[in-house]
């Protein structure tokens, strides 16, 4: 059997959290290592699992989404890191930041399967 893709969910809203672990345990490729409320959980989180993807929202309270991503890229540059947020806006930024894919929340679960699963 191969090896599951080890998947963070990082997002300050509980029920969007919710919903994204539950659709990723539905996949069998994934396993949902943890997941987090803000951007001080996640990097608590990352330091714990060391997981190979990092699914994040933009905007958390205490430290923020894109601060959360250079962190997590500075300490773990292997870890892929999948941006899902409701703001196209933030896109280049995300990116910049060193995001690794970036999609908006109601995408279809295919795009966001491809995203995480996409070899790094």
């Amino acid at each position: 059997m191969e090896q599951r893709v080890q998947v963070l969910v990082a997002d300050d809203e509980v029920h969007t959290r919710q919903g994204l672990q539950a659709l990723l345990a539905a996949w069998p490729e994934i396993e949902v290592m943890g997941a987090a409320a803000n951007g001080v959980e996640a990097i608590q989180l990352m330091e714990k699992y060391r997981p190979d993807v990092a699914l994040m929202d933009i905007l958390k309270p205490e430290v923020d989404g894109l601060e959360a991503i250079r962190l997590i890229k500075s300490r773990w540059p292997q870890v892929r890191i999948v941006v899902l947020t409701m703001y196209a806006t933030h896109r280049a930024a995300a990116l910049a930041a060193g995001a690794d894919a970036f999609l908006l929340k109601g995408c279809p679960a295919e795009a966001l399967q491809s995203a995480i699963l996409k070899p790094g």
